[in-house]
């Protein structure tokens, strides 16, 4: 494959509130694209990760390390949360960007090849994925599709941005097809293939949508929904590491998330994975989708195990 020109990003305000982490983190994940691209399709060594057929290449652990200290250059006191370092703490008290101290507010999740199993297959359908929280809640996100050369940045309050500048909203993207919605599907490395509430969900998205994509790469997920190619997208106890930067590049492009059974989506990178189910679409399309999962609660298998005693699912 020949090299792919990157695709200058247009970020949002340089004055804006976080602006100088948006623009560190645009940097390193293009950096660490740049590598990516470079070593694939066959440059590099793969083994298995954990009991649920994952695994983890030589790229997840060079493009994490760049990252990481990109980062670490710049904001040297914040905490990290790197998907195969782990929990990286800052080296001193406050930081030189807004707020936080050691291990407290500000966390930065580092997602440095989100589609290992795809480059192992030789798919090339991966991107590099940053985000920084405060007190759990994304304030930066970027997405970087290596293949593409293409990077997607947000800001809370701030907008999505892309190669072309500030992202349409997505209610003003294409029709709904008459066919249904195209829609796409994650699920946590916890899940079980026998989980009644995952198979459940899943299949009646898949006999009630035109197509239902399933990417091994959440993030580039989100840009998708962010960029409205695809209508919708659920997940059942995704991972927290490739979330939040992709659920607030997708809310700042106009995109609604919620909860499984309809609550505002509030799930950060702590606590259960239950709380990091989710539904979210254009605007226009969520109420079909919230139907549809009410709609799996299939007969013999009672109440779904996402929906609480005492909820209503709309």
């Amino acid at each position: 494959m020949s090299p792919s020109p990157l695709l200058p990003n247009h970020p949002p305000d340089p004055s804006a509130r976080f602006a100088s982490e948006c623009r560190t983190a645009v940097a390193a994940a293009e950096e660490a694209g740049a590598l990516l691209r470079s070593r694939f399709p066959d440059g590099f060594a793969a083994r298995p990760k954990g009991a649920h057929g994952d695994v983890v290449t030589d790229l997840d652990l060079m493009a994490e390390r760049l990252v990481v200290d990109r980062i670490r250059d710049r904001f040297p006191h914040d905490r990290i949360l790197a998907e195969e370092s782990g929990e990286l703490c800052g080296d001193g008290d406050g930081g030189d960007g807004d707020g936080g101290d050691v291990c407290g507010g500000r966390t930065w999740l580092v997602d440095p090849l989100d589609g290992s199993n795809n480059v192992v297959i030789g798919l090339p359908a991966y991107v590099v994925g940053i985000a920084l929280c405060v007190d759990e809640a994304p304030v930066v996100g970027v997405v970087h599709d290596p293949v593409t050369g293409r990077t997607w940045s947000a800001l809370h309050g701030g907008g999505a941005h892309g190669p072309h500048g500030r992202l349409a909203r997505v209610a003003d993207g294409r029709p709904l097809s008459s066919a249904g919605p195209l829609l796409a599907w994650t699920q946590g490395h916890a899940v079980g293939r026998d989980d009644p509430a995952a198979r459940a969900l899943k299949h009646t998205l898949e006999t009630r949508s035109r197509r239902l994509l399933q990417l091994w790469a959440p993030l580039l997920t989100w840009a998708m929904l962010a960029r409205g190619d695809i209508d919708g997208f659920v997940g059942y106890r995704a991972e927290a590491i490739d979330l939040l930067a992709g659920a607030l590049l997708a809310r700042e492009a106009g995109v609604t998330v919620r909860h499984l059974d309809g609550r505002e989506f509030r799930g950060g990178f702590t606590g259960p994975d239950t709380e990091r189910s989710f539904v979210a679409g254009r605007p226009e399309v969520l109420p079909y989708l919230l139907e549809l999962v009410a709609a799996s609660a299939a007969p013999g298998l009672g109440r779904p195990s996402f929906a609480s005693e005492g909820d209503s699912v709309p």
